[in-house]
């Protein structure tokens, strides 16, 4: 199985740790195509834009997102990106799991948990020692 894991770059990292803690769960299920997400060395600055292009990037991510079979999403801190990714994703008709942590004092956007409809696209509310339990669960019901 190709799961696509989205979190936010260019929207803050604070979450990274957590990020790893998510893609290490989530390797126990397939590949991790957007392994890097959860790389500590990976900044809010982004990857080296100046190396790859802005547009090499889009295009490389947005064909992960066609390979994958599920997307996999920590929605906690807002990120254009990650909603950009989750848009994308409902129109190629994906299989999508969006996490989101109300313990961060934050509220998810309407456009992401108004498009919960409990089959393709689904919003789980979690605290982060539940996440690997979680995870377990949605991966077993697929």
């Amino acid at each position: 199985m190709k799961v696509y894991f989205c979190g936010s770059i260019r929207g803050g990292r604070d979450d990274v740790h957590l990020y790893r803690k998510i893609v290490n769960k989530l390797q126990t299920y397939g590949t991790v195509l957007t392994e890097h997400v959860s790389s500590t060395e990976l900044t809010d600055k982004g990857e080296d834009a100046a190396a790859a292009g802005d547009r090499v990037i889009h295009d490389r991510d947005v064909d992960w997102l066609r390979q994958s079979d599920v997307v996999v999403a920590e929605v906690t801190q807002p990120s254009l990106g990650v909603g950009y990714e989750l848009g994308r994703a409902v129109d190629m008709k994906k299989k999508i799991f969006c996490l989101f942590r109300p313990s961060s004092g934050r509220r998810l956007s309407a456009m992401i948990r108004g498009a919960d409809d409990g089959k393709l696209f689904v919003v789980r509310d979690y605290s982060e020692d539940e996440m690997e339990n979680v995870l377990e669960e949605f991966f077993n019901n697929l």
